[in-house]
C-alpha cells in the first residue's frame, strides 16, 4: 500500500516533520540517488545547504536487492554478520563484493564533488535523509561518515522504514521517520512512483540548492519582492469540470512557456520531467508540469490510452496560459512522454493550436493517428536506440508527418532512459530544440 506519491512528496512532509530545525546550524545530507530528491525538498523547507554522502550497499551474491553490509566514503564499512553467517558468504566472496561497489563509490563521488566543495560538518548538525530504511546497512554508514566529519549532532531522517530496523540503530543521536508499515517488504513498495534517480538529477539538485542558497537574503535583511527574478508556484487549471493539478515556473519576464504531457496523473511529480523542466528553465523557458488525469482517473488503465480526454486537458492548460497577463503573450511548446507524445501531437494538430514546438521523449506518438499530418508546429521525436519497437513505431509517425520534423536516437538508452547520462541527453536535445523555435532570436546554448 502506498504512502507517499513520489520522492518529492515524502520530502515536503519530511521537511515539515522537522521544522523545528530551521534556523539551527544544520547541513542537510542526502544519500545518493534516491535519497537526493528527498533530502532537496528537506533542504528546502529547513532553508539549509545540502550535500551528499556517498555509500553502497553490498548485495548478497545471488539476491543483490539483500544487503550483507554496505560501505561509504573514507573507507567506511558496516557489515550484517546474522545475513554473512545464514548465507554462507565466503570472504573471497565479500571481497569480490566489495571492490566492485567501492569502483562504483569513488566514481560517484568524483562525479558529485566535481568542482563542489563538501560540506563543512565540524561542529554541525548533520541531517542525514534517505529515501526510506530496509536493513539500515547503507544509514549506518552514513552516520559514521558524518560523526567522523565533525558533526556534533547525527539527525537520520526518513520517510519509512520497518520499526524493528529503527530500534537497532545506534549511530544517530536521534531517528526521525514518518511511517513504520506493519507489513514492510521494501521501501519501493510504499511509493506511488519509485522511478529510479539519475545521477545527472543529483547533480543537478546540488547545482540548484546551491543557487537557492546564493540567491537567499542575509539574515536580517529585508527580501526584496519587486522585479523577481522568477515565479515558481503550484496552479490548479478548470477543465470541463475537473480541476488539474500543476507547477507553474516562469522566468520573469516569460517569452515561452513548456507544457509537459504525461499519460499518467503524475507527470507534476515525475522525477524524470522535472529534470528535463530543470534544463528547459536555465535557458529561459517557462514549464508547467501537468497532471492530466485525477488520481481517482489515473487507477483506470484505459485513461491513459484515451488520447482525446488528455488531449482536451492539454488544450484547456494552454487556453488558461492565455488567460494570464505573464503568459498571454507566450510562445507555447508541448513535451510529451510515453502517450503523452500523442496527446501533445493530437492537440498540436488543432486547427486554433497555438504550439510553436512539440518534443516526443519516449514517446507514442503513433496515437495521435491520422491527426499527424495535420500538426504544424515543428516536431523533435526522441527515442532510446534499445527501444526498439517505440522507436520502429516513431519511424512510422515520423513518415505521416507534414510539419518540419525530426527523428532524434539516443545511443544506449532504453525506453525509460534509466542508463546514465541519456536522460541528460535528452533534455539537451529538446532544450536546443525549443530554444530554436520558441526563442528564435537567441542563440541555443552551447551543448553539454
Amino acid at each position: 500500500m502506498s504512502i507517499f506519491e513520489d520522492r518529492v512528496d515524502a520530502g515536503r512532509q519530511l521537511g515539515r516533520r522537522l521544522a523545528d530545525l530551521r534556523g539551527k546550524d544544520i547541513v542537510v545530507l542526502g544519500l545518493p540517488r534516491g535519497g537526493v530528491p528527498v533530502a532537496f525538498e528537506v533542504a528546502a523547507a529547513l532553508d539549509a545547504p545540502l550535500d551528499v554522502i556517498v555509500v553502497r550497499k553490498l548485495g548478497l551474491p545471488y539476491q543483490p536487492e539483500l544487503a550483507m553490509g554496505a560501505i561509504g566514503e573514507g573507507g567506511a564499512r558496516v557489515l550484517e554478520e546474522h545475513v554473512l553467517a545464514q548465507a554462507r558468504v565466503s570472504d573471497a566472496e565479500l571481497q569480490a563484493a566489495e571492490d566492485h561497489e567501492r569502483a562504483v563509490l569513488e566514481n560517484r563521488v568524483a562525479r558529485f564533488r566535481k568542482g563542489r566543495t563538501r560540506q563543512d560538518l565540524t561542529g554541525r548538525i548533520a541531517v542525514i535523509v534517505d529515501d526510506g530504511i530496509a536493513t539500515g546497512s547503507t544509514a549506518r554508514v552514513a552516520c559514521r561518515i558524518a560523526r567522523k566529519l565533525g558533526a556534533a549532532r547525527v539527525i537520520l531522517a526518513v520517510p519509512v522504514a520497518p520499526a524493528d530496523t529503527l530500534a537497532s540503530l545506534s549511530e544517530p543521536d536521534e531517528v526521525v521517520c514518518l511511517a513504520t508499515p506493519r507489513q514492510f517488504s521494501a521501501v519501493g513498495y510504499h511509493y506511488r512512483d519509485f522511478s529510479p534517480t539519475e545521477d545527472d538529477e543529483v547533480i543537478q539538485l546540488l547545482d540548484a540548492a546551491a543557487r537557492r542558497l546564493l540567491d537567499s537574503p542575509p539574515a536580517g535583511a529585508t527580501a526584496v519582492t519587486e522585479d523577481p527574478a522568477e515565479f515558481d508556484e503550484e496552479v490548479e487549471i478548470p477543465s470541463r469540470g475537473v480541476r488539474l493539478q500543476g507547477q507553474l515556473h516562469l522566468p520573469v519576464p516569460a517569452r515561452a512557456v513548456v507544457l509537459f504531457a504525461h499519460g499518467s496523473g503524475s507527470s507534476r511529480h515525475s522525477p524524470r520531467n522535472r529534470f528535463v523542466a530543470s534544463v528547459l528553465q536555465r535557458a529561459g523557458l517557462g514549464t508547467l508540469l501537468l497532471d492530466l488525469l485525477t488520481p481517482a482517473e489515473e487507477r483506470n488503465r484505459a485513461n491513459v490510452f484515451d488520447i482525446e480526454l488528455l488531449a482536451r486537458r492539454l488544450s484547456s492548460a494552454t487556453d488558461w496560459l492565455a488567460t494570464r497577463t505573464d503568459t498571454a503573450s507566450c510562445a507555447i511548446g508541448y513535451f510529451g512522454a510515453s502517450t503523452g507524445a500523442g496527446a501533445a501531437l493530437w492537440s498540436a494538430s488543432e486547427p486554433s493550436a497555438r504550439a510553436s514546438a512539440v518534443v516526443s521523449r519516449g514517446g507514442r506518438p503513433d496515437l495521435a493517428g491520422p491527426r499527424l499530418s495535420a500538426v504544424r508546429a515543428p516536431t523533435l521525436l526522441i527515442v532510446g536506440s534499445f527501444d526498439y519497437e517505440v522507436l520502429e513505431l516513431n519511424r512510422k509517425a515520423k513518415a505521416m508527418m507534414r510539419c518540419p520534423n525530426q527523428l532524434a536516437v539516443v545511443q544506449g538508452a532504453t525506453h525509460l532512459f534509466e542508463e546514465p547520462g541519456t536522460l541528460a541527453a535528452a533534455a539537451i536535445l529538446a532544450r536546443d530544440w525549443f530554444a530554436k523555435y520558441l526563442l528564435p532570436e537567441t542563440e541555443p546554448p552551447r551543448k553539454e
